[in-house]
């Protein structure tokens, strides 16, 4: 569904989101159920982000854009 725009892999830890935070940097958040994690900010490779578009981590670990349909 996606495009792929990242060039460097992360690496998943089991109870953490992934995200695209607003600065372009890959960034883990902890669930609910892990009570001893920490925000972190994973990788060094910055994302330039458009308008009108969605960024995520793929199951690969790469960063990948779609296209929101409303915007």
């Amino acid at each position: 569904m996606g495009r792929k725009v990242g060039t460097e892999k992360i690496e998943r830890e089991n109870g953490y989101l992934y995200y695209v935070g607003k600065d372009g940097y890959v960034w883990a958040a902890p669930m609910k159920h892990n009570k001893k994690g920490k925000k972190k900010k994973i990788g060094a490779e910055k994302i330039e982000k458009e308008s009108g578009f969605m960024y995520y981590l793929g199951k690969d670990g790469y960063v990948y854009k779609a296209k929101l349909k409303n915007s």
